[in-house]
């Protein structure tokens, strides 16, 4: 039998309540509430994806430009369904999104991360090293800030990353070349 293959799309605001669905499922999110999905699906779906297998939602990521930085590309929230059985979906999901962007543009990927949460830290860690680009790493938001409980956000900021030929995916940076390794 031949292993399930997600399909990475973009998000529409048809999407918002199953995504809440697998937020609120998912231990450790912030749990927003379902409008708020609908909401980004319909503003911020070009900096989002879904991930599906046979048409369920089994993965999601979403993110925005940030208007003062618009070469900066930030991840805001992202999960994958425990029970979808593809190794690594969530590193894929991320490694696309973020792959998108920069196709249009964006030099710095940033994402706000407990220090604690080692598995994502390796990804971003990894993703910033696959490419030459430095990580660097600093109190975004206090705990005081989000409420009893929370933990301080830690921004992630990867980059500059070479830019790419938006004709052909290669860097356009030969000093700084796009170095790609197995997973």
């Amino acid at each position: 039998m031949a292993a399930a293959k997600a399909v990475f799309r973009t998000p529409t605001p048809e999407d918002g309540l199953k995504v809440w669905e697998l937020v609120d499922s998912t231990p450790g999110l912030d749990t927003n509430s379902p409008y708020a999905y609908v909401l980004w699906f319909r503003d911020f779906a070009d900096c989002s994806l879904v991930a599906t297998v046979d048409d369920e939602i089994v993965g999601f990521l979403t993110g925005y430009r940030r208007p003062e930085e618009p070469a900066t590309y930030f991840v805001w929230q992202t999960a994958v369904s425990p029970r979808h059985g593809i190794p690594f979906l969530g590193v894929k999901l991320f490694e696309e999104a973020a792959e998108r962007q920069r196709a249009r543009g964006a030099r710095f990927v940033e994402a706000s991360v407990s220090a604690e949460n080692r598995s994502i830290l390796m990804v971003l860690r990894q993703y910033a090293r696959r490419r030459t680009a430095g990580i660097t790493e600093q109190v975004l938001f206090p705990a005081g800030l989000l409420g009893e409980g929370h933990h301080d956000e830690i921004l992630q900021r990867i980059g500059p990353l070479p830019a790419l030929d938006p004709a052909t995916d290669t860097p356009t940076d030969t000093t700084s070349p796009l170095k790609e390794t197995a997973a």
